[in-house]
């Protein structure tokens, strides 16, 4: 028995296992971008794959069954993870400021005016106004389903995060056939550059966020949550509700002001 409520952690190997991965995949994104040849970037990426599945799996183990996910231990991990989104809000600040640099100011190689010269932009009442009801909406059903839990009511919070999941996947569904009905790309000017440096790391931030959710949907399947102990699925909620503020952001921005 430990005399302290602190989580001193097992020998691990997936540390170093995780470290080769990411020197494999930055190594072979390399390789990718000299000698166009994939082999060992998505070797590294399998790799990367793989530890967080068992990773995660060990750190379910602890906090489910060996309890040692203490009340101390959990609020350490609560504030873990806003310290991660604030790092993740300083993340996509760069992108803004970015964006508004350019198109306050608008350079003379552009033409001097924003959008520049040949682009043509996305109508905002169209997908992108699609997209921010359908995020939106799963922030309420994310909420709903957290709600659910805290009130033990199970069948009510499977069937919300349900529809956050699938509303998750409806909006990369949508920005993906976004990108492939695009008439400019990455390429042209500093406005392709920002565009889809924030809306590409913006969608893959909805990717993670909708896989986090999926897992924490399994869980509570499994009934690995209850009323008072259910750090993951808050986490998943928090990172969620993070990527739709974000959102909302880059809608009123870039597609509604900035074009």
């Amino acid at each position: 028995m430990n005399n302290h409520p602190f989580h001193l952690v097992d020998k691990s190997p997936w540390p170093i296992t995780g470290s080769i991965g990411l020197m494999t995949t930055l190594t072979g994104l390399a390789v990718w971008f000299n000698l166009s040849q994939m082999n060992m970037m998505m070797m590294g990426t399998l790799i990367i794959i793989l530890t967080m599945i068992q990773w995660w799996r060990d750190v379910t183990r602890e906090a489910t069954f060996q309890g040692l996910h203490t009340n101390k231990v959990v609020i350490s991990m609560k504030m873990g993870m806003i310290m991660f989104i604030t790092s993740e809000i300083l993340f996509f600040l760069s992108f803004f400021w970015s964006f508004f640099h350019s198109s306050l100011s608008p350079a003379m190689e552009i033409g001097m005016k924003w959008p520049p010269l040949g682009i043509m932009t996305f109508n905002p009442i169209n997908i992108p106004m699609l997209n921010t009801m359908i995020l939106l909406s799963s922030g309420v059903t994310i909420t709903w389903a957290h709600h659910s839990l805290i009130n033990k009511n199970y069948k009510s919070m499977n069937m919300a995060m349900l529809m956050t999941i699938s509303l998750g996947i409806y909006f990369s569904m949508l920005q993906m056939y976004e990108y492939l009905e695009s008439t400019f790309s990455i390429a042209d000017s500093v406005y392709g550059s920002t565009f889809f440096m924030a809306t590409g790391f913006h969608g893959l931030h909805v990717i993670i966020g909708t896989i986090f959710i999926m897992v924490s949907f399994l869980r509570g399947k499994n009934l690995h949550f209850s009323k008072n102990h259910h750090v993951g699925f808050e986490a998943s909620a928090w990172y969620w509700h993070f990527v739709d503020v974000v959102w909302l952001f880059l809608y009123l921005s870039i597609y509604w002001w900035g074009s």
